[in-house]
């Protein structure tokens, strides 16, 4: 008894840290917390300055006159705005939703060490990780041979399988799930799929959220599979509308010497600057907001090796 609490007592000096060296800790934390919030604060107060006030003295905290132009000039797209937004978040929850249920099943399947053909689907994974079929095939096979064009499957289809997810799901099966528990459960008469769905992913809840995680930032980011497969206005998801937005102002802008005098005075008032980081707040934070439902599990993702010994 003696000798355990003298191990206790000296791993728990191990394992502290002096006050002084706690407040350092903490400010080099806190510090590096201000480095990643401020960029995002910067933006979103150059998106509330007018066009005037960024013409005279540049990007500033404090900027000479505030204004809503850029977001009035966003929200004038009316329906369509907010028909955006409802894409985005129904290709995100679907897309994400099936995307991490095919990771699952593809990489418990490579977890398992009797499943006979695991090395060769595994290698195949790896290898179209590496290697692509190029962009030229790709809108062959979707476009023409799977028909997606215009639909909301267009932009949810090509996006589902994530090798990397794959691999990353894989590794976490295997440093965290134990054999032995799923030797008990065939023994106790359980099937696969039930040993899986309600054995092996409950416990398995942090390497799923980060695998969601992944998943539901590519398809919320994802604005170039619009532009290959999508006309109609009504499937525009909202990265690819404020970014054709975008581009219409500065096309505008670029070739204002050539249209009429009374044309380049409204193009003048236009919120060049101002929009483009109103555009990134408005696609930022919707987003962001994802983090704190996914927050306790990449913690307890992270410590999961911290607990075990």
């Amino acid at each position: 008894m003696k000798e355990y609490v003298t191990t206790r007592r000296r791993s728990a000096r191990l394992n502290s840290v002096s006050l002084p060296v706690e407040i350092i800790i903490n400010i080099i934390l806190g510090l590096f917390c201000l480095i990643c919030v401020i960029p995002f604060i910067f933006v979103a107060i150059i998106s509330f300055s007018s066009e005037n006030s960024i013409r005279e003295i540049g990007f500033s905290f404090q900027p000479v006159e505030w204004s809503l132009e850029a977001y009035q000039y966003v929200l004038d797209l009316g329906d369509q705005l907010w028909r955006s937004y409802f894409n985005s978040f129904f290709i995100t929850i679907v897309g994400t939703s099936i995307s991490v249920l095919i990771c699952i099943l593809f990489s418990y399947a490579l977890f398992r060490k009797d499943f006979k053909y695991r090395k060769f689907f595994t290698f195949f994974c790896f290898f179209t990780m590496m290697f692509g079929g190029g962009l030229a095939p790709t809108y062959m096979v979707c476009k023409n041979m799977l028909g997606l064009s215009d639909n909301y499957a267009a932009l949810i289809v090509p996006m589902l399988i994530n090798p990397f997810n794959i691999i990353i799901m894989r590794t976490f099966f295997q440093s965290t799930v134990p054999t032995e528990l799923i030797e008990a459960a065939s023994i106790d008469g359980s099937g696969e799929y039930n040993t899986l769905f309600r054995i092996i992913v409950p416990i398995s809840k942090p390497g799923i959220a980060t695998v969601a995680l992944l998943n539901a930032l590519a398809f919320w980011n994802e604005w170039f599979i619009a532009m290959l497969y999508v006309r109609d206005a009504k499937y525009f998801p909202l990265q690819y509308l404020l970014m054709k937005m975008q581009n219409q102002v500065d096309f505008l802008v670029r070739n204002s010497s050539v249209i009429g005098a009374e044309v380049t005075k409204i193009i003048g008032t236009l919120p060049q600057e101002s929009l483009r980081m109103a555009l990134v707040v408005l696609i930022v934070v919707p987003i962001a907001f994802a983090y704190p439902f996914f927050q306790r599990y990449i913690i307890s993702g992270l410590t999961i090796g911290s607990v075990k010994g």
